[in-house]
């Protein structure tokens, strides 16, 4: 399979059900990762425990196409339940990088799903082989798994073997983890990646990697799990385990708030909808132009616009329709067909730009390539000017810590200047959230401090040189 870098992506998003009775935990566990679909798209899974007993299905596709009422039917009721929505950043699309994973080991059946990035997934992976590990996938969590179940051997519980393998452990891990009697839940201590907990009923209890997946189950949030905690949900009901907690500074992606999450979640306390619409006022501040409507590049740049547009009382406009039926990696492999897929996927509104000057707002530009076509596609459409806002600072850096940013070399922002990047992409004026900015979008009731080395290069733990997505497929190859 050809991947083009062609835009930012996250790797995945996690879901989990408990409960003290039989349910419907495949349906629970279905739409909850309905509402994760934004997190990724390229596979998905889940895994049903019906008192012991594990059933599972996964496969490459959407969760509607993945799961159907016949496929939800085989996977049966039960009182546990995981799931898995996947975008790669390490290891390629194929299935038997999709996730859940499963493992059967000498004390039982276990299944675990994983959101973020090890920096210490080769040492860890080449360790189990040289043990005599047999991998089957690609990517991390398989490394973690075996991390577990070693730890499994001599420990006393289940709960125990996941606190000693997360001390093995580097960079971004949000984990669910299935036993058959237990539901555990870890947090890397940078808290690089969300995770929170719901709570339906006095004996029901979710996880999940953005709170919008409690909402369509009907359940209510919690709490995020803190950075480092290590939380069980059993018989008797939730309990903590703090041995990492407050080891080191948190460091969330504050890209988060910017592109990944949905913007009806709310992360370490701070709503995405409303930092986004801050990120479009800081923008109005920083980079203020005369112009005669606001637009913004669906999705994620539709709030942002609306941010700009009441900060500057410049009228906000649909600039765009987007056709539904596309998804967010819908990537073809020639420069022609790439060309015809933006126009596939967004028309513009003719009549919102056509005449006047407009102020177009995006959440990034990573190559530009996609940026250029978008700006072009409102210039046939009759825009006498075109100012690009963009709500985030330039990447100048590689992300370690699970987003799809692997080398500089496909960065734009790292081989041309601003004003070169404004005469490729075809704008009059280019205008990024400056650092300090971006820092400040979740405002005051954010709980925790924020990770933003891909545009600093200030990494808050030690990084491999670097780190290719599709490592472990070169190590095959080889």
């Amino acid at each position: 399979m050809i991947r083009l870098f062609n835009g930012i992506h996250e790797e995945c998003g996690v879901f989990a059900i408990y409960s003290t009775d039989t349910i419907d935990v495949a349906m629970q566990t279905y739409l909850g990762l309905y509402a994760l679909q934004h997190r990724g798209q390229e596979s998905c899974g889940i895994v049903v425990n019906d008192r012991g007993v594990f059933t599972h299905h996964k496969d490459l596709g959407l969760v509607h196409e993945v799961f159907d009422k016949d496929t939800l039917a085989k996977l049966g009721k039960g009182n546990i339940a995981i799931g898995h929505v996947r975008y790669s950043t390490t290891g390629n699309s194929n299935r038997s990088n999709a996730q859940p994973l499963v493992v059967r080991h000498i004390k039982g059946p276990m299944a675990i799903a994983h959101n973020g990035n090890l920096v210490n997934a080769r040492e860890l992976r080449e360790e189990y082989e040289f043990k005599g590990a047999i991998f089957h996938s690609t990517n991390d969590t398989e490394a973690v798994s075996y991390a577990i179940t070693e730890q499994r051997l001599t420990c006393a519980s289940i709960e125990e073997a996941v606190e000693k393998a997360v001390g093995r452990l580097k960079g971004a891990f949000s984990l669910v983890v299935m036993s058959p009697k237990k539901l555990i839940a870890a947090r890397d201590p940078f808290g690089f990646r969300p995770l929170s907990l719901g709570k339906l009923d006095d004996g029901t209890y979710a996880v999940s990697s953005e709170t919008c997946a409690f909402d369509s189950i009907g359940a209510e949030f919690v709490r995020d799990l803190l950075p480092g905690e290590i939380i069980v949900i059993d018989e008797d009901g939730v309990r903590s385990i703090k041995t990492y907690c407050g080891k080191e500074k948190s460091a969330m992606c504050v890209f988060e708030y910017v592109y990944f999450a949905r913007p009806d979640s709310i992360i370490e306390g701070a709503s995405v909808h409303r930092a986004r619409l801050r990120a479009g006022e800081f923008l109005w501040k920083e980079h203020p132009v005369d112009a005669d409507v606001v637009i913004g590049v669906p999705d994620s740049g539709l709030d942002a616009a609306l941010g700009l547009s009441r900060a500057s009382g410049i009228p906000y406009g649909v600039g765009f329709i987007k056709n539904r039926y596309v998804g967010r990696t819908f990537i073809q492999p020639n420069q022609a067909e790439r060309t015809n897929s933006v126009k596939i996927k967004l028309n513009v509104v003719r009549d919102t730009v056509e005449g006047k000057r407009v102020i177009l707002v995006d959440d990034s530009i990573v190559r530009g390539t996609t940026s250029k076509r978008i700006v072009n596609l409102i210039r046939e459409a009759g825009a006498k000017e075109i100012h690009v806002r963009i709500s985030c600072p330039p990447f100048t850096n590689p992300c370690f810590f699970g987003t799809d940013i692997d080398s500089k070399e496909n960065l734009i922002a790292c081989k041309m200047s601003i004003d070169e990047i404004t005469k490729e992409i075809g704008a009059d004026t280019l205008g990024y959230l400056s650092v300090e900015g971006v820092n400040k979008i979740a405002g005051s009731e954010a709980k925790c401090t924020f990770c933003d080395a891909c545009f600093t290069g200030n990494y808050p733990c030690a990084v491999p040189k670097e780190m290719p997505k599709d490592k472990f497929e070169f190590k095959i190859q080889n």
